[in-house]
């Protein structure tokens, strides 16, 4: 089970990367906001036809839940807009890079306050440490890799 669930887990970074990369594309040919519309309408329709397929009639069966979770999509909506933004102002991997950073932050504080319905997980100082090294690693990719960029090479004086 936990095997799966690192394969499933580094799939899932696999594609959220090439959806980035489509996104930002989308973004390009049109703007900000019918990008986003496109980009979740596909969705919308990938994933009810392969709920339809997999799980019938059962697609539409919300017993038992908070409504308030039904807003996720809502809330799809910033993640979209918000990524292909900061896609456009600071590159693919610096993007994903804090995306990804801000994403474990916030679980650890959820997990660790137990908030929106999660089991309370016990807050580890090495659990703040690890988004940390994260951090650094963000800061030395960005800050620390800066090289010079190869001089352009002169025109030729040949013709003078």
């Amino acid at each position: 089970m936990v095997i799966t669930g690192i394969l499933l887990a580094a799939l899932a970074g696999a594609l959220v990367s090439l959806q980035t990369i489509f996104n930002s594309k989308v973004n390009e040919r049109t703007g900000p906001w019918s990008s986003t519309a496109l980009v979740l309408f596909t969705g919308f329709l990938a994933s009810f036809a392969i709920s339809l397929l997999v799980e019938g009639k059962d697609t539409f069966s919300i017993q038992h839940m908070k409504p308030w979770y039904c807003f996720s999509g809502a809330i799809g909506v910033g993640v979209v807009f918000c990524l292909m933004q900061a896609l456009k102002l600071l590159g693919p991997t610096y993007a994903i890079s804090i995306v990804l950073t801000s994403q474990l932050s916030f679980a650890l504080l959820f997990d660790s306050m137990g908030w929106l319905g999660l089991d309370k997980i016990p807050f580890s100082w090495n659990q703040l440490v690890g988004v940390l090294v994260i951090v650094a690693g963000i800061l030395l990719f960005k800050l620390g890799g800066k090289s010079e960029k190869p001089n352009a090479v002169a025109p030729s004086r040949e013709g003078q």
